[in-house]
């Protein structure tokens, strides 16, 4: 190994720590400037009093408003964690889709998770399911996320391996069917259900409560985890199947495994905030460009952008109106649409694309 390989390696270390410090605190940041804004406003600085107040240190002020602390706790603090995580696992899933198929344009929609995820949560909304407690609405949308990217995942396969385009096009039918089962459901539900169903397609965050969050981080973490894991093998992928088999990689694994790990974060997060869209699609794309290929470098940086985007997303939709509270799926639609076509247009252009 050369001095010019080990300088170079370092660079790349130093620049992606800082990126990832920076992204860290920007989101930091984020989450305390929206933990204060809304119809009750906190300063930044009552609301780090706050948290170090439960912390046991009594260090900085508490919020001025008789209500502000209580309102921190149970309302916003909630919400702000929901986004931030639920933020993550989109952005990570859409990474992990895009480092698997080896495209840009890949996200977790392509296996179903999404669809079938949604499909869960309606017939556990319309059912009255409540066999786990709070836990039962995410369980049944994992379930049957999982259950779906299984269902395409075998109907994909052929001679004993799979095709890219193949499980694309089997994705694309089996949304459609759950498209189908999605609306049925909406149907036979009471008003009630109907209601929970219509609200939660459009995406929101609303409703977050400490109970909800521990469930998605549960099932998130594990996710994590599964990423971390397919990072190394994720970076031998971008060489192609066939080197990447002669490097000691089983392809076919590999896929299973990114899968599942894609279930695990996109079902539960899906079932509590509904469906948005484009964040994992967008993010992913952005720090790929940014923090380069590297699945080490860019699944953490892809969480981490994919919290910041989503908690920007869902204080906007929240403080854009009076005393209304915007879907946040149609959003990140309006902007993420855009974003994504001017994306396009850099890549074409060549300044800038799939690495």
């Amino acid at each position: 190994m050369t001095v010019a390989t080990v300088e170079l390696r370092s660079t790349t270390r130093v620049s992606t720590g800082w990126w990832l410090g920076g992204l860290a605190g920007a989101l930091v940041f984020t989450m305390v400037v929206a933990a204060g804004a809304g119809q009750l406003a906190v300063s930044p600085g009552e609301v780090l009093g706050s948290i170090l107040h439960r912390l046991g240190l009594d260090i900085g002020s508490m919020p001025a408003h008789p209500n502000g602390d209580a309102v921190l706790w149970q309302v916003r603090f909630p919400r702000v964690a929901m986004g931030a995580i639920v933020g993550a696992a989109l952005g990570m899933a859409g990474a992990l889709m895009q480092g698997l198929f080896r495209n840009p344009l890949a996200e977790p929609a392509i296996v179903g998770v999404s669809s079938g995820a949604a499909v869960g949560a309606c017939i556990s909304i319309v059912a009255g399911l409540g066999f786990l407690g709070v836990l039962t609405l995410p369980a049944m949308a994992f379930g049957a996320g999982l259950v779906t990217t299984m269902a395409v995942y075998r109907m994909s396969r052929s001679e004993g391996g799979t095709d890219v385009s193949t499980i694309v096009l089997t994705g694309i039918a089996v949304n459609a069917v759950a498209g189908g089962l999605v609306s049925f459901l909406l149907f036979a539900g009471d008003r009630q259900a109907r209601e929970q169903i219509i609200f939660w397609q459009l995406g929101s965050l609303n409703g977050s409560r400490w109970e909800a969050v521990g469930a998605v981080a549960g099932f998130v973490v594990v996710g994590f985890v599964g990423c971390a894991a397919c990072a190394r093998r994720l970076d031998l992928l971008a060489l192609g199947e066939r080197s990447a088999g002669h490097l000691g990689v089983n392809v076919e694994r590999l896929r299973l495994g990114a899968i599942v790990c894609v279930a695990l974060l996109v079902g539960p997060a899906v079932a509590f905030s509904g469906i948005i869209g484009f964040v994992g699609l967008v993010v992913a794309h952005v720090m790929r460009i940014v923090v380069g290929p590297s699945h080490r470098r860019l699944l953490p940086a892809s969480a981490l952008a994919g919290s910041i985007v989503l908690v920007w997303a869902d204080l906007f939709a929240r403080t854009a109106v009076a005393y209304a509270d915007l879907p946040i799926g149609m959003l990140t639609a309006l902007i993420g649409g855009p974003a994504f076509f001017l994306l396009l247009r850099r890549a074409r252009s060549g300044a800038g694309g799939w690495a």
